[in-house]
Formats: C-alpha cells, structure tokens, sequence
C-alpha cells in the first residue's frame, strides 16, 4: 500500500486508533512478526495454537510502525484496535482495492480445482511485462490470502491478481467482494474438496461465483473443454472469452487456443498460440502438459485486458515458475542427472492432475520411458468410485508410472507395486538404506510420495558413477 497515516488506515480498517494519528505507516502489511520491517503494519490475527498479539512487541522490535490488535498492548506505536482482526484486515484490503482502481487498478480473480497458482504465475508474468502487477505468494488463495495479498496494491499499480479456493459455498462470492474481478479466470472443475461439496456439481456452482460476480464490462475466462465450466457462460453477465488445448473452442467473444503442440526430453512444451486475430510461438520453460492450458488461460486473460498477442507470447516464453513449494513445475537436470524439484500438490484433485501430469514430469528418464501409458483419464463418476480408485486403482497406477519412468538407467529398488501401494496408502515402514521404504505418514501420501522421488534420485545419483539419463 502507500505509506499512509495512522489515522487513514484506521479509517479504512474501520478501527479505534490508539497513538500518534498523524504517524506514516507503510508500505508492507504482514500477519507475521518475522516478516515485519520499517514501517510495517502488523496484523495480530488468533491462529490454532499460538496468538498474533503475543508477537506484536517483535513485530515492533522488526521495524511496524502500527499494529492492529483487537485489544489494547503496551506498545509504543499506534494501534488499531478493532472487534476482529481478520474482519479488520479484510476491510483494509477491501478499501486499498478501491483507492488503487481509482487509479486505473485492474483485477483478476482466478479459480479451479486445480492449477489456479501456475496460472497465476504464467498470468503474473504476462501482465508483469505491461505493468506494475501484484499476484500471490504461493498459494495464498483464502480469507487470510486474499486481503493480504490486496494490501500490496498501490497508486501506481496496474493489475492484482487474486487466486480463489473454496471450501463451502460462499466462499468465492465473499472474496469478489474484497478484491472485485474484471476479469474472472476459471480452469477447471475436478475432485478437489469433493468430500466439502458432496458432487462435482456442488464444486461447479462455488467456482462460478467467480463469474456472477463480474460486471457487463468484465471478461470471463472460460476453459471451453470442461463442461463443467463452459456452461458458466450462462451464468455471467461478462463477455466470454474460451481457450481449449485441442482446437478452436466451440464459443466466446474471444477464443484462444494452441496447435503444433511439441514436448521436449523433460517435457516442457511448445505451442502456437492461436487466436481469430493471429498466431505467435510459445515455447514454456515449465514441465507438464497440463501447463500448456494453464498458458492459455493466462493468455487469453491477458487479451482480455487489452495486451497484445506477441507480448503475451514473449511473457509466457521468458517464465520460469518462481516456486516449488507446492508443486512441481519442473526438473532441472545437471550433467545428465535428473534433480526432481519437491512439491507435487495433487490434494484430492489426483486423478484430474495425472490426467495431465504424466510420470515424465516426476522424473527423466531414458528413451524408453515412452513404455508407459501416459495421458491416461480415470473415469470418476460417481464419490463412491473415486473413494475405490484412491485405495485401489490409483497405487497400481503409479507404480506402473514409475516404473516406466524409471526404466531407462535407474533400477528401481524393491518391489515397486508393493512399495508405491504401501507409500500412497501412508503405511510405509521405515529403512534407511532403501529409499522406497522412507516413512510416509499422511492421509493421501503423495506429498511425501513425491519426497521419496526425490530422494530416490539423490540415492540413485549417489550410487552410480553413469549419468542416470541421457
């Protein structure tokens, strides 16, 4: 935000100011004490086990020049002192959004069961080159991650992007409020939260609050091949604008898709990216097939807020995901030897993800890694069926993967259907010389599934003297 003084962010917090109203504050808002530097405002949220005020004097410490608390401390700086926290951070946000679009601010709100933070990052690279842009760290996607990441907007900031996750219906509504989108971006509708929404038309009808909340003059960014969110076209006011990976989408004011889709050895593709008004090479510096739509999502966002097309195809050819906390967007390989970057987050998306992240994204392999079936789509009708496919299919699945992956100059140690059941259905014993058997404890196992990847390649990259892929 912009330095302000006391007594205007108290205005906007809706907050009791305690102290100097006339003292400046800003430009950063941080909810962690850690984080706080000169001039920082301080929010003292409560949180499960540990309380926000009981960090504020470190904060002050830091450098915060004011802290908003729900009670009054003994603290030599002013305080905001509002009934809750969260409440009080929301409206900061919600009001530094609407001095910011005074100023020309242009905001994207994005959702999906999944790839709403890659989108994010190719779309903060697309706008990034036009203008300043503020997106989310990571996977600030919630009631704490979106009014935070607002209060980084300025006067001279040109776009927020907002990435939205839901877990009831509600959600995604009462985040438009705080960062209203003019441009709404939904990916997909898959799995994710299936046990919150009880259907996947349940995690439709929370996805499309984003585009009712758009205005006439809005765009919604529409994945024109999932059904799921095409037919949101219905529920917007907004012009649509449809991408899809497979050919022209059928619709929209706008239509962006690719062709001439090509992968090199670890996987990172290239692509026309296409529009009815031209065409213009991307070649993605991330690994994954199911990046290429996550492109095309952010392209066509970014056409929807006036950029042109060799711009955003330059933007998209020129990024590297800055992250890999959580999940993986490539590999990086160094004389020859696979280095698998940790983080896959698959969550309850599974087998949506796998759909599209095939086992060549986990690891690379030699050239017959092409032995595996890749691409493959689980049929998940139905709760009941997915249940049956995480405890049954899916263990089977991956060990096959893997096995493909890894047949190329790595010998999988141990009994790999064995091993990949007992990782995936968190019952692995432990042993140390054998990184199959790495202890996994968690209710999917995935995340530590891929941990032990990881470390199988460290192991392996250890034991041989031979570059473990060509």
């Amino acid at each position: 935000m912009n330095r302000l003084t006391a007594a205007q962010v108290a205005e906007l917090a809706g907050a009791q100011l305690i102290g100097d109203p006339a003292a400046l504050v800003g430009p950063s808002v941080v909810i962690d004490s850690r984080r706080a530097e000169a001039g920082a405002l301080f929010v003292a949220l409560p949180g499960e086990r540990v309380d926000g005020h009981d960090f504020a004097a470190t904060a002050v410490d830091r450098g915060a020049a004011a802290v908003l608390v729900t009670r009054a401390l003994g603290l030599d700086v002013p305080q905001l002192i509002v009934p809750d926290a969260l409440a009080g951070l929301t409206a900061l946000a919600a009001g530094l959004v609407a001095r910011a679009r005074a100023h020309g601010l242009k905001v994207v709100g994005i959702t999906g069961s999944s790839g709403k933070t890659s989108t994010k990052d190719l779309l903060a690279a697309v706008l990034g080159a036009s203008g300043a842009t503020v997106a989310p760290a990571g996977s600030f996607n919630n009631e704490v991650g979106v009014p935070l990441t607002a209060t980084g907007v300025d006067d001279g900031t040109r776009y927020l992007i907002s990435e939205m996750g839901a877990r009831a219906q509600g959600d995604i509504s009462t985040l438009c409020a705080i960062t209203p989108p003019d441009v709404g971006v939904v990916i997909n509708v898959g799995h994710a939260h299936l046990g919150e929404f009880g259907s996947v038309a349940g995690i439709a009808q929370a996805k499309g609050e984003l585009v009712e909340s758009l205005a006439a003059d809005g765009w919604a960014v529409l994945n024109g091949e999932d059904p799921n969110v095409a037919v949101m076209a219905s529920r917007t006011k907004a012009r649509v604008a449809s991408f899809a990976v497979d050919g022209p989408p059928g619709s929209g004011d706008l239509r962006v898709w690719a062709e001439r889709i090509e992968a090199d050895p670890l996987q990172r593709h290239s692509f026309l990216l296409c529009t009815d008004a031209g065409r213009a090479p991307v070649g993605l510096r991330v690994a994954g097939a199911h990046q290429v739509g996550n492109a095309l999502a952010a392209a066509a966002a970014g056409l929807a807020l006036g950029l042109r097309l060799p711009g955003i195809a330059a933007a998209l050819t020129g990024r590297q995901l800055p992250e890999f906390v959580t999940r993986l967007d490539g590999v990086a390989v160094g004389r020859a030897r696979p280095v698998v970057s940790d983080g896959l987050r698959i969550s309850r998306a599974l087998g949506d993800m796998l759909a599209d992240l095939t086992l060549a994204d986990l690891a690379v392999s030699r050239s017959d890694r092409s032995r595996g079936e890749l691409g493959w789509r689980p049929p998940l009708p139905s709760a009941a069926e997915y249940a049956e496919f995480l405890a049954n299919e899916l263990p089977d699945r991956l060990a096959f993967r893997i096995a493909a992956a890894f047949a190329g100059g790595w010998t999988v140690v141990g009994d790999r259907r064995a091993s990949v059941r007992d990782l995936v259905l968190g019952v692995a014993p432990r042993n140390s010389t054998d990184p199959w058997t790495e202890p996994v404890v968690t209710g999917l196992g995935i995340r530590p599934l891929v941990e032990v990847l990881a470390d199988l390649v460290r192991w392996r990259s250890q034991q041989d003297d031979e570059p473990g892929c060509e």
